[in-house]
């Protein structure tokens, strides 16, 4: 029987071949963007949901650092476990390595490599989750972008049933790219196993969506125009997404992706546990951040 909670799961491997030589050691998500690993921007977008419960799934060589950096994730009143991908199989064989993680249970699969910002997030969270309590199937989200050819494209109507999804089409037929972030019930496992392998020998997160889409089972959020969601899979992409958010935060004084905040306004951690946890980095303007959060509540 289907539950109404939600799990996430944050796909953390490849080989960040497109940022080579930095990632020949070192798995991309865990490069910093700005002043921060880039796994903390996504894993803000899961704790934004209320989500608590995730799986973190990477590649043999790098699983173990995740390990280290996020430990089980008690420290922002998480529970974190870890699933390697021994060899890249596509987005949608997360859906394969999480199975019994994900049980009854609807899930969020984020992109270890996508980072959010934007005044709604939260509340655009909150509409896809509550899509989900009310109906079975998958939510997507649609972002504008001016040139749609080397993106998954999204078509949908004005409730946001979805018409069509293309896969880097030559003539797009909207101007909106479908992000790294995907909200499915439980059957999603299910349609993961009867997709075929792609060409390149994968299995595409298109292609599950679009067996939701011939259900009749799939919604669009448009994630609008005050959102913003950054690439950061080449080297101009990570320096762009760095300066923005080194922007955003030195202007208005608040941080973009800080787990401590999120999780101490959510009341999974209390004041002592903020403190401490701001100690451990005091020498940095992050761990003062994270001090001035105590001292103000």
């Amino acid at each position: 029987m289907r539950t109404h909670n939600m799990k996430a799961i944050i796909l953390a491997g490849g080989q960040g071949s497109r940022l080579f030589p930095a990632t020949f050691a070192v798995s991309k998500q865990l490069l910093p963007i700005y002043d921060k690993p880039m796994i903390y921007y996504p894993l803000s977008v899961v704790m934004l949901a209320d989500i608590r419960e995730v799986l973190l799934i990477s590649t043999p060589r790098d699983i173990g650092q995740y390990q280290l950096l996020l430990g089980d994730g008690s420290q922002w009143g998480l529970s974190v476990t870890y699933c390697v991908q021994e060899h890249p199989g596509g987005l949608a064989q997360a859906y394969l390595l999480g199975e019994q993680f994900i049980g009854n249970d609807d899930v969020c699969l984020v992109l270890g490599d996508n980072v959010f910002y934007g005044m709604g997030m939260s509340s655009l969270l909150a509409q896809a989750r509550e899509y989900l309590r009310h109906e079975e199937g998958g939510v997507i989200c649609a972002y504008p972008v001016s040139d749609a050819t080397s993106f998954g494209v999204v078509e949908f109507d004005a409730v946001g049933e979805v018409l069509s999804l293309e896969e880097k089409p030559a003539h797009p037929r909207s101007r909106f790219a479908v992000p790294g972030l995907y909200f499915h019930d439980h059957s999603v496992c299910a349609v993961a196993k009867s997709i075929k392998p792609s060409a390149r020998g994968e299995l595409e997160i298109t292609a599950v969506n679009n067996e939701f889409l011939r259900q009749g089972r799939l919604k669009a959020i448009n994630l609008g125009r005050g959102m913003a969601w950054l690439d950061t899979g080449t080297p101009t992409g990570l320096l762009n997404a760095s300066q923005f958010v080194e922007a955003v935060q030195s202007r208005q004084g608040l941080y973009i992706a800080c787990l401590e905040e999120i999780a101490y306004n959510k009341g999974w951690i209390d004041r002592e546990a903020l403190l401490r946890l701001g100690d451990m980095m005091k020498a940095t303007e992050y761990g003062q951040y994270v001090l001035s959060l105590g001292v103000r509540a």
